[in-house]
Formats: structure tokens, sequence, C-alpha cells
């Protein structure tokens, strides 16, 4: 499994125009090959932002990636960057990790 993530330092008073710019996107990963799913998490508040996280969870890297190609990718951030230059500090930073341990609710082990 691939989780890629991007994190965004939201400005205090812009943190409900972030979140309903998210909820109100259309969203057409579920139509993508390798897509698991999708999260968008609400971290730590700090002095001067609140940290909120978006996952997606792939079956692979290679899923991803060419997630990032497409059409679909292109039309979710189409406006994205003039969206959030509003609510955010600076750019999101991206991480990308691979699966190497994954212990389920039932106590099971894959790698």
């Amino acid at each position: 499994m691939y989780l890629a993530m991007n994190r965004f330092k939201v400005l205090k008073d812009k943190k409900e125009a972030f979140e309903a710019m998210w909820m109100e996107r259309d969203s057409d990963l579920h139509n993508n090959p390798g897509f698991i799913e999708f999260r968008l998490l609400k971290g730590p508040e700090h002095e001067d932002h609140q940290l909120y996280s978006s996952h997606t969870f792939w079956e692979k890297e290679e899923d991803f990636v060419i997630w990032t190609k497409s059409e679909s990718f292109r039309n979710a951030h189409r406006n994205a960057g003039k969206k959030s230059e509003r609510t955010v500090m600076g750019h999101p930073q991206f991480e990308g990790f691979s699966t190497i341990q994954m212990i389920d609710k039932a106590g099971n082990k894959a790698a």
C-alpha cells in the first residue's frame, strides 16, 4: 500500500473556508485504478496556524503516479492554488510512504 500525504498550514481565521473548499469539491478519486481511500485530517493548532493533512491510500505507488499524470488529477487541482493561497501559509508539504508492515484489528500481520 502507498500513502500520499500533503500537510497544510492553514491560517487560523481561514479554517472554515479551508474545510468548506474540501467538502464542496467534486472528486472522482474512487474511479481511479488502485485508489483505496481519502481522508482530510485536522491536526494540532499552533500560534499562527491550524495543521491539516490530506491522505490518499493507493494499492501501490505506481497507481498514485499514474493518477498524478491524469485528467482526473488536473481536474481535482484546477483551482487549488488560487483558492488555497487565501487560506494557507506557503505551499503544502508532500510526503509519500510505502507500507512495509501492516497489522489489522484482528492482529493479522502483512508486509
